[in-house]
Parts: C-alpha cells; structure tokens; sequence
C-alpha cells in the first residue's frame, strides 16, 4: 500500500514547500526541523494503523478508560540524512527501540556508483514492527538494501517505508526488488524526473548536506 500525504491539502504540505524553497534551505536549521515535523504527521499517520488495547488509567478522581499501543514500534533511519526525520517519528513514538544503517553511494569513474552498506545496529526485529526512513527515495536501491541488512535480525510483523520525497523510478523499484510484499510506503510528495546522478527532480538537492553541512 501507498501513502501519498502531500495530495490532500494539509500543514504538510507547507513544510515539504518551504524544505524544496532554495532560499529557505539556506537555514538549515529550520531545514531540520522541518524534516522533523514531516517525521512527526507521518508518525501520526501510522500510529492509526497498530494495534491498541484499553486500559484503565488511574487519575486523581476516578479511573478513565484509555486507549494505548499494544507495542512500540523499531525505528530505523539510513544515516545521516536521515536523522531529522527519524526525531520526528521518534517524537511520536518516544518509547521505541532504534536501529541505525550506514549506507552510502560509491561512485566509479564513469559516473556510475553501487549502494554499500557498512554499519547496522538495532535489536531484534521478530515479531515487531518497523519503520524505516530515509528522507529522500531516489532510485530505492538504499531502502531495499537497509531493509536487508535490518531484517537478518528477524522478520517484522510488518514494515513502514517513511520519505519525505520519492521519485516514481525510487517507488517502482522498491515494489519490484522488496523481499515480500509486508510493507507500506508513507511518501509526503513523488517527483516525476530522476537525473543520470540520480537526483530527484525537482527534488530539493542533497538532504544531509542542508541538514548538516557540505561532506567531503
């Protein structure tokens, strides 16, 4: 299942505007935390979709019926981009456990590159349930790859795929190379145009750079 938030009119929308603004993006601070409230709607958004229980909850004057998660979900972000993003989901869930994937491009001479990833650590994943974000999928080789890497820790009971922007390539390519079909994708926009770099178009430029500064 696909989740395009950004088609229906909401505050989403204004900070998807304002992250794509190249004149906004000069602040980069509020470049995260725009990044950040994405991170938190769509947390929203998926929190509707768990399981929850009743339970009674003791106040000061009586004893209040509520409803409560039945399980914290594993967060898991592609560093480092990644790390505004999954404060936002981390905000909504704030009792969840957390996984971290080192993956990044390495580019050949002509101008072609492979997804390598270096680094993972997080807890188990059997019997739980997943999200996984990156704020940018491109082509979506990194997420198929991340969510590899994260799963030889156990299969979840299901998998959220959190982006901010996807290209239609990025989307494609992850509904034809995932494992198995146990996942849902939560998008804020989808661009049509995926450059030979394979930058998305008109994308907003390079996510970790805005976010934290120019890499060597």
């Amino acid at each position: 299942m696909i989740h395009i938030l950004g088609k229906k009119s909401s505050i989403l929308n204004q900070y998807i505007a304002e992250m794509r603004d190249s004149e906004i993006q000069r602040d980069s601070m509020r470049f995260r935390r725009n990044m950040e409230r994405v991170g938190e709607i769509i947390a929203y958004e998926i929190s509707k979709t768990l399981n929850w229980s009743s339970k009674e909850v003791v106040t000061s004057l009586g004893v209040a019926n509520c409803e409560v998660l039945d399980q914290q979900p594993v967060i898991a972000t592609i560093l480092r981009a990644g790390l505004p993003l999954h404060q936002g989901l981390l905000n909504a869930f704030d009792r969840a456990e957390n996984a971290f994937i080192s993956a990044y491009r390495k580019h050949g001479k002509d101008g072609r590159f492979d997804i390598k990833v270096e680094y993972v650590s997080g807890p188990p994943l059997a019997d739980k349930f997943l999200i996984i974000s990156d704020p940018m999928l491109a082509t979506g080789a990194s997420m198929v790859l991340s969510y590899k890497a994260l799963t030889r820790k156990g299969a979840p009971v299901h998998t959220h795929i959190v982006s901010v922007l996807a290209s239609n390539e990025g989307v494609e390519y992850v509904k034809k190379n995932m494992p198995d079909d146990n996942y849902t994708l939560w998008l804020g926009a989808v661009d049509d145009e995926l450059t030979a770099r394979a930058y998305i178009v008109p994308g907003l430029g390079d996510a970790g750079d805005l976010a934290f500064g120019s890499k060597i």
